[in-house]
């Protein structure tokens, strides 16, 4: 692979993953909060879908792929319930509740989730080291979301946004996995489009009958625009592309940086203060998941040279 070659890959996959951590603070906008309701996260959720679907639907026509096989419909099917509905669901619901900065550091387990359903649906074999992180992973973001809970006056409890969160990382981790499987045969561009065509003969008449009937804001319509152009639909072309040319080992841990960049991208746009709290439990929820990415496969043993074998 050429110097050249990995560098676009990288900047693909930042580019990537600039995209997706907007979707949290565009989400909101879009949602609006409990005290002044914007969209329906409903509607929110089928809308991207829908908008997502008719881009996506245009891109195939001008391409013209053969249609999926017989066995590649069930993991896509999976990837339209998690990603196109679970997923911006339940996502859609808890920021009416807490703020995008606060989410960023729930979702940051997204990958460590997404090996863990890797190995769960896959049959991958992890190292007890990966287990070990997974579950101090999910114990920091339990004491944060605690923590936040007993400062906001709700006692010591876990909020139900942020089990909300949690379902909502599941969702986004089943549909990462099921969508994985039929990449390398389908390509990655198309299984984000094949997901949302599939989605359209739900996801367009849902839009049309929970289109919204009272005034909305002309910035929640911004944020509807956004996570169904950018993060329903062309972050996945430069995330995938961006895999493909950089190598996915490398530029996956570009990954890293989305909680970050949500925090930082909802003081603009939602007018939310950096809070040092926040960003060390960030901080160390990716920590783990650096760890844990590291112990997700099982040890590879050397085998002993031979001899005559060349250095």
């Amino acid at each position: 692979m050429k110097l050249k070659d990995e560098t676009l890959g990288m900047w693909l996959g930042v580019l990537g993953v600039a995209i997706f951590a907007v979707t949290l603070p565009m989400t909101r906008l879009a949602t609006g909060t409990t005290e002044a309701p914007q969209l329906s996260p409903w509607f929110v959720t089928v809308g991207r879908a829908a908008l997502a679907g008719l881009l996506s639907l245009a891109f195939l026509l001008a391409t013209r792929p053969p249609l999926p096989q017989r066995h590649q419909w069930k993991p896509l099917g999976m990837a339209v319930l998690g990603n196109c509905l679970g997923f911006p669901l339940l996502l859609g619901y808890a920021l009416r509740t807490v703020t995008a900065s606060h989410a960023a550091v729930i979702t940051a387990l997204l990958p460590l989730a997404t090996a863990a359903v890797a190995a769960w649906v896959l049959h991958q074999r992890a190292r007890l080291g990966f287990w070990v992180c997974a579950v101090l992973g999910s114990s920091l973001v339990v004491v944060f979301s605690v923590l936040r809970a007993s400062q906001h006056g709700h006692g010591f409890s876990f909020e139900w946004a942020d089990l909300m969160l949690v379902g909502a990382v599941v969702c986004a981790s089943v549909g990462y996995v099921f969508g994985a499987q039929v990449t390398p045969s389908l390509g990655a561009e198309r299984v984000i489009c094949w997901v949302c065509v599939m989605a359209l003969p739900f996801s367009l008449p849902a839009t049309l009958a929970l289109w919204p009937q009272q005034p909305v804001a002309t910035s929640a319509w911004v944020g509807f625009a956004y996570v169904g152009m950018f993060s329903m639909w062309m972050g996945f072309f430069a995330w995938y592309r961006g895999l493909a040319i950089g190598g996915a080992l490398r530029v996956s841990q570009t990954q890293l940086l989305q909680p970050f960049l949500s925090i930082l991208a909802a003081v603009p746009l939602l007018g939310e203060q950096l809070d040092l709290v926040t960003l060390a439990f960030a901080a160390a929820v990716v920590a783990t998941v650096v760890v844990g990415k590291k112990l997700s496969q099982p040890r590879v043993v050397a085998r002993p040279a031979t001899a005559g074998g060349t250095a």
